[in-house]
């Protein structure tokens, strides 16, 4: 069983306590209400966020991580205005593709994936999904992989853009509640929108048996491990990993709390690090062998989260407009302001 390993903790400039060797600097401010950051391979920070206005489905910021701290509201952004669409759904999840630098943005509780290149070019690339929860719902594999977290549920299926094939009727009506994670590749040469109700998941395995009950599992984020094993998170701060060969296992359990819009990312040693939103207001690291250990408290609406090769992790504070970097005490020296 895991322990949870809660050290003491030092104060920062910033208003966030740290674990012991570690440091917190503000390095983007003036970000209207950040929920999504992540790194892409040429070095830059992406933010996403929903504005100050709430007006468009996103905006977003792409920044220089060598030109890091900066004031985001003198930097350029991408504004992405709401579709059509009569729900005017905002986008709450994202994911860089490690081969195109693309983004793929999730509806926040939609049924959509949009994939956004530059110079701003905005496409649908998936439907049919049943719900799509804010958060870490999408990820990508090193190899180039998307993974989706689709949350199914009889009332949800009540979104799906179509019923399901045949031989995929276990996933409507009540056959099947829970949890659905599909993965795909995004460069195979097939028509947009892609359909991905006709994918088949990679969880549950099979076709499960007529359930009747409340889903075993509610999983709420996914992230991917170096070793290509998925790491999944339920709403009761269960970390678990998919191996491989499509096993479950039970990795840790973090403290009690409501955990909801929760963002998870996978640092180089395989450590899973998980940002669990305003109401817990902590980031935890649970490391590979499932030892828990807060290492940062006191945030604001803590959201989106991010690793980098040196081990720092990118965090964006909705409620106070910021990216932070949490990370060693003797960190490189970095440039100054602009």
């Amino acid at each position: 069983m895991a322990v949870l390993l809660l050290g003491l903790v030092i104060s920062s400039a910033a208003g966030v306590e740290v674990a012991p060797g570690l440091r917190v600097d503000v390095v983007v401010s003036g970000v209207p209400r950040p929920v999504q950051v992540a790194l892409d391979g040429s070095r830059h920070l992406v933010i996403l966020s929903h504005g100050r206005q709430g007006d468009a489905a996103a905006e977003i910021y792409r920044l220089e991580t060598n030109a890091l701290p900066v004031d985001a509201s003198w930097e350029p952004r991408v504004v992405i205005p709401f579709s059509a669409d009569p729900r005017k759904a905002a986008f709450g999840s994202l994911a860089v593709d490690p081969r195109s630098g693309d983004l793929f943005l999730g509806e926040e509780n939609g049924n959509r994936i949009y994939r956004f290149q530059s110079p701003g070019q905005l496409t649908l690339f998936g439907v049919g999904l049943n719900h799509l929860l804010g958060g870490s719902s999408l990820t990508f594999e090193r190899s180039g992989r998307l993974v989706v977290l689709d949350y199914a549920s009889p009332e949800e299926q009540l979104r799906s853009e179509a019923p399901p094939p045949a031989g995929f009727e276990w996933l409507s009506g009540d056959a099947y509640h829970g949890p659905v994670v599909f993965r795909l590749d995004p460069a195979e040469n097939i028509p947009l929108p892609r359909r991905l109700d006709v994918i088949p998941p990679i969880l549950p395995r099979g076709v499960p048996r007529r359930l009747v009950a409340e889903p075993l599992y509610r999983f709420i984020a996914v992230a991917t491990m170096p070793s290509g094993e998925i790491v999944l998170l339920n709403s009761i701060g269960e970390v678990l990993v998919r191996s491989n060969d499509g096993a479950l296992r039970h990795l840790a359990r973090l403290p009690s709390g409501h955990y909801h819009r929760t963002h998870m990312a996978v640092g180089p040693d395989g450590s899973v690090f998980v940002s669990s939103g305003f109401q817990i207001r902590q980031i935890f690291r649970v490391a590979p062998d499932g030892v828990v250990a807060s290492i940062a408290q006191n945030l604001g609406d803590a959201q989106g989260i991010a690793v980098d090769d040196d081990g720092g992790l990118y965090v964006a504070e909705t409620a106070l407009h910021r990216v932070i970097r949490i990370g060693p005490l003797v960190t490189p020296p970095r440039p100054s302001p602009r």
